[in-house]
């Protein structure tokens, strides 16, 4: 929810970050999530990803028992046709995508934990946590991927640090990927009880707040945007001050948007302009946003310009929620682009 004194300390963090530009990183990134949910073959053949530098394939769980894999198939991974994905199908995925340039990791939980999950909590209990950290070494090596990228979100992040379990896990898995040449990332909110805890940054090659969401059909004040300039503006600088290298501080920008009043509760990009043309290019509000209205709240192309712009100035790249909501001819993603000015981007491993 944007708050007045929000919006005021955001307008003069973006005239800082206008006028006080820091010198322009050599290698930028470009993050996208790929829905394997929505399909993986479907997906591979109507999106594009040219300007993509690093891709998370999206969500795989292990089940109770720590699995990720059962037999030829990932445990707690749907494929989008009420199945869970082969082992097969995301080792071919991640050759295609890598094919194309890009570094591939997969991502794990999600914001929603599905019903064929173990529980987290107890998964990365002392007990459990060298288990699920093996599993996703295999899992890594089965498949070919360049590493893992971790999407623990809100209560249950919070649970598990206040368990005193998630920098010990972070730090295990970043130990291991590390010897092996491989990233670890994660996304985080940037609000208190959904943030990662201070002490794990220091093992995330690349930390992405999710810098959009502060309104949506059942949350938030009703006649707000649900991603600001502002908000993004006041993230870059909390993870900045929160101990997050520039270079590894990449901003989350949403390429959907929501829907109030008359209109459906979600929206992707390539819909809205579809159906609504050029006013998608400039304007971030189709309709009236107010209380009780009819509107769409989304980020227009200025805007995920004016984002990225941003995190060229004040970080290393940016992520996108998610992929395949963007337009046929990648009219998101190639903005983005060219305002990071992207060349082909190579990422060293850190960690502690």
């Amino acid at each position: 929810m944007a708050r007045p004194a929000y919006r005021l300390t955001g307008i003069i963090l973006a005239i800082l970050a206008i006028l006080l530009p820091p010198p322009a990183l050599a290698n930028p990134v470009l993050v996208g999530y790929f829905p394997a949910f929505k399909g993986l073959e479907r997906q591979l053949e109507t999106t594009s990803i040219v300007h993509y530098t690093h891709i998370n394939i999206a969500f795989a769980n292990p089940d109770a028992g720590a699995r990720m894999v059962h037999g030829e198939s990932m445990a707690c991974m749907a494929d989008g046709a009420g199945g869970q994905v082969s082992l097969a199908a995301l080792r071919t995925t991640a050759a295609r995508l890598r094919a194309e340039g890009a570094r591939v990791l997969l991502s794990v939980a999600g914001g929603v934990i599905p019903a064929c999950a173990g529980d987290w909590r107890v998964l990365l209990a002392p007990a459990g946590r060298d288990g699920v950290v093996k599993e996703l070494l295999a899992v890594t090596e089965a498949a070919g991927l360049d590493g893992i990228d971790v999407d623990i979100e809100g209560e249950l992040l919070t649970a598990i640090d206040r368990d005193g379990n998630y920098t010990p896990f972070i730090a295990a898995l970043s130990r291991e990927l590390r010897a092996r040449g491989r990233l670890l990332t994660v996304a985080t909110a940037s609000y208190e009880g959904g943030m990662v805890p201070v002490a794990s940054v220091p093992y995330f090659d690349l930390v992405m707040p999710m810098s959009y969401d502060a309104i949506g059909p059942t949350w938030g004040q009703a006649g707000s945007e649900h991603a600001t300039r502002e908000q993004a503006a006041r993230d870059v600088a909390l993870w900045l001050a929160r101990g997050v290298p520039r270079e590894r501080l990449v901003l989350g920008v949403p390429f959907y948007g929501y829907g109030f009043g008359g209109h459906a509760p979600n929206h992707d990009f390539r819909a809205l302009r579809a159906a609504h043309g050029a006013v998608t290019t400039t304007s971030d509000v189709i309709g009236a946003a107010c209380a009780g209205c009819d509107y769409i709240t989304f980020n227009s192309q200025a805007t995920i310009r004016w984002k990225a712009e941003l995190a060229a100035a004040r970080a290393g790249g940016v992520m996108v929620w998610e992929m395949t909501q963007d337009t046929a001819d990648q009219l998101l993603a190639s903005t983005i682009a060219a305002a990071l000015g992207l060349t082909s981007p190579e990422l060293t491993t850190h960690g502690e």
